[in-house]
């Protein structure tokens, strides 16, 4: 009878063998490309930028680009505390396109502060809206925010009658069109938000909290996180800058419509996707939403510049925002 023959083991590679040497280089290789790839991005899109239109570089145009998108900005900083949370909002469209109106409102019948404060109180309210539904009502934050941006843009439509209101004291345009230093203060105001915001997220409580929530929100209520509070206090603030956003733009042009933003939510999550920003929750940066920012508002920019069919901007911006998605899951897989 044959006796069965022992086979030998396949040894492991030792440590520090060919193998695993360049496992380790491809790992250290990919952590690289997820936390520094998108400022080459940014940069490849400038110099792109430069060579098609010369003027690109220059500070009038730089002021420009900034100062138009400091609106934009100010909402995608509320977005991205929200999808870091592993939720949207998909109202801050309609929230920014209230709260102009609301201070385009109460600014031509009475006090231009007055109606600042309103038009930015109604995006606190909005904002506590859906953190209630998303958080407390545990309804999924997609369906939420669709539901209570179609509510919002009605009530304002209803009373406003669909029509636009043109402000015609100097004073509703302090927001949008003055300086300070000589700097626009729509631009000072984006920045300050964007550094306050890194605040929040880096150096609060609450910044450990949004990112503990997001990452596993189970894990994070049984270490003691009112969960609940934390989501709903991020939903505020989106809530909040999406109508001061409003407020600011509704200045810069002289004018509250309440079909304004439509696209700005769409617009807010794909500058939070291109910086980084997980769509899954617990994982994202401030800073790489500024970058973000920069490279959606180059891009516009430059194809405003060379006259493009504003439609190759539309299908550029979905392009980024594909290509950004599979690049990021692409290297959580190899990750994995």
């Amino acid at each position: 009878m044959n006796t069965p023959t022992d086979v030998p083991a396949i040894a492991p590679p030792a440590p520090g063998s060919a193998p695993e040497a360049s496992e380790a280089k491809t790992a250290l290789a990919r952590r690289f490309f997820r936390k520094f790839g998108i400022y080459a991005v940014l940069i490849g899109v400038v110099a792109g930028a430069t060579i098609a239109y010369p003027a690109f570089l220059t500070w009038d145009n730089i002021e420009l680009l900034l100062t138009q998108n400091a609106p934009l900005g100010i909402v995608a900083v509320g977005m991205t505390l929200v999808i870091i949370t592993g939720g949207f909002d998909l109202s801050v469209g309609s929230v920014y396109a209230s709260a102009g109106t609301i201070a385009a409102v109460v600014s031509t019948n009475g006090s231009v502060a007055v109606g600042a404060i309103a038009g930015i109180a109604a995006g606190v309210v909005a904002g506590a809206v859906n953190g209630f539904v998303v958080a407390r009502l545990n309804v999924n934050p997609f369906i939420a925010t669709l539901g209570t941006s179609t509510i919002f843009s009605g009530v304002v439509l209803m009373a406003s009658r669909n029509q636009p209101f043109t402000v015609n004291k100097a004073e509703f345009a302090y927001l949008g069109q003055s300086s300070l230093a000589g700097i626009p203060l729509p631009l000072v105001i984006v920045v300050l938000i964007f550094v306050s915001g890194w605040i929040v997220l880096n150096r609060s409580i609450l910044g450990r909290k949004l990112l503990s929530v997001g990452g596993n929100r189970e894990a994070s209520r049984l270490a003691g996180i009112r969960t609940a509070g934390v989501i709903g206090g991020a939903y505020v603030i989106s809530g909040t800058l999406a109508a001061f956003a409003g407020v600011i733009s509704a200045s810069q042009l002289g004018v509250g419509q309440g079909t304004s933003g439509a696209t700005l939510a769409l617009q807010a999550i794909a500058i939070v996707v291109i910086g980084g920003t997980s769509l899954l929750g617990g994982e994202g940066s401030v800073v790489r939403t500024a970058v973000g920012l920069l490279i959606i508002a180059s891009l516009d920019n430059l194809f405003f510049s060379l006259a493009f069919d504003a439609n190759w901007q539309s299908i550029t911006q979905g392009a980024i925002v594909i290509a950004a998605v599979g690049l990021d899951q692409l290297a959580r897989r190899s990750g994995r």
